[in-house]
């Protein structure tokens, strides 16, 4: 099973696609994730990416095409992956396409989760996140057992540098602009599956409607 997930910041995508690899048992792909990996095993493509990042510089298509092409093919992908966060743009879909075609693939399914705006920014602005796992938690829809620290590993949690509404507010406009001509690119194809994650719905009544969907598309 090959799925893709769309979703606005703050809009649950990293819980949902957590228990879609629990589910499933197939593996996570953010591009996020990749190049931090590749940065940090010192790989070739990790060493490109770095020369862009110390210069403070998105890396380019090219390079996150061949950084995904790489992970594609490794064993863990044979019985499938969630991509989260790739592709951003219409150019990204259209290479993802390519790279999927010559293994023989396709995508199954894209599940775009969406949440009000106003919701969206009262989740970004109570965000706190744990940087020695990564984990989230939220001050009042999901915190921690014992105030400040991860549940998981014992971690300070932190308030990210981003999560205020002036930054929040454009990183939605972003959002925004490259992912509606995504929805319509796979609209088009008929992969997209609009998940509506309505205020009030916890992350669990979320994820059994995204089952429902997948269930239904088979």
């Amino acid at each position: 099973m090959i799925m893709m997930l769309l979703g606005a910041p703050g809009a649950g995508k990293g819980t949902q696609a957590q228990k879609l690899v629990d589910k499933f048992g197939i593996p996570q792909i953010s591009t996020g994730d990749l190049l931090r990996q590749n940065v940090r095993e010192g790989t070739a493509l990790g060493a490109e990416a770095k020369r862009y990042m110390d210069a403070g510089k998105l890396a380019p298509d090219d390079l996150i095409i061949r950084m995904m092409d790489d992970r594609l093919g490794k064993d863990d992908c044979a019985k499938g992956f969630i991509l989260d966060g790739f592709p951003r743009t219409v150019p990204q879909a259209d290479a993802l396409l390519g790279l999927l075609k010559k293994r023989g693939l396709a995508l199954d399914h894209v599940l775009s989760f969406e949440v009000p705006e106003a919701e969206l920014m009262a989740r970004l602005t109570g965000r706190r996140t744990c940087p020695a796992c990564n984990s989230m938690y939220h001050v009042t829809a999901n915190p921690p057992r014992k105030e400040g620290l991860c549940d998981k590993c014992g971690g300070v949690l932190i308030e990210r540098s981003d999560d205020n509404d002036a930054t929040i507010s454009n990183r939605l406009k972003v959002y925004r602009d490259q992912t509606a001509p995504l929805k319509d690119f796979y609209g088009r194809n008929g992969l997209l599956c609009e998940v509506t994650a309505s205020p009030g719905a916890t992350p669990d009544m979320v994820f059994e409607t995204a089952l429902a969907i997948i269930g239904r598309k088979g």
